[in-house]
């Protein structure tokens, strides 16, 4: 399932979410949009979803990764170190649902201090 993410109407980038219960019923409700919050190098964004942690939910993440947080009932877009990381990888503030991956590449995202997010359909 392949999703657009579109920073501040200016920047997209492409993402594919995966075959599990929590990817599918966010793609379901697309499209969304939402206020940008920066962590790091993790951007992540509230969306009208609520899902429980699933069989995916992990600490571990990789650059390029997309998550689900259910305290915030948010998306995660891991493309760097976070301010808990202890090595090169992310580290999420608590365990994600994994549901997706960047296809472009997580560099693009470095330079971006987006305020907002859309979220679509590609």
């Amino acid at each position: 399932m392949k999703i657009k993410l579109i920073f501040d109407e200016k920047k997209e980038v492409l993402a594919e979410l995966y075959d599990t219960p929590c990817a599918k019923g966010i793609y379901e409700i697309l499209p969304v949009e939402s206020k940008v919050n920066i962590w790091g190098e993790e951007f992540y964004f509230s969306i009208p979803f609520d899902f429980s942690l699933d069989e995916t939910a992990t600490l571990k993440v990789k650059v390029g990764d997309l998550g689900y947080w259910p305290p915030g009932k948010a998306i995660a877009i891991f493309f760097g170190k976070t301010p808990i990381s202890v090595d090169e990888n992310p580290l999420p503030a608590s365990e994600v649902n994994l549901i997706g991956r960047l296809l472009d590449s997580p560099e693009v995202l470095k330079n971006l201090f987006p305020k907002k997010v859309k979220v679509v359909k590609a």
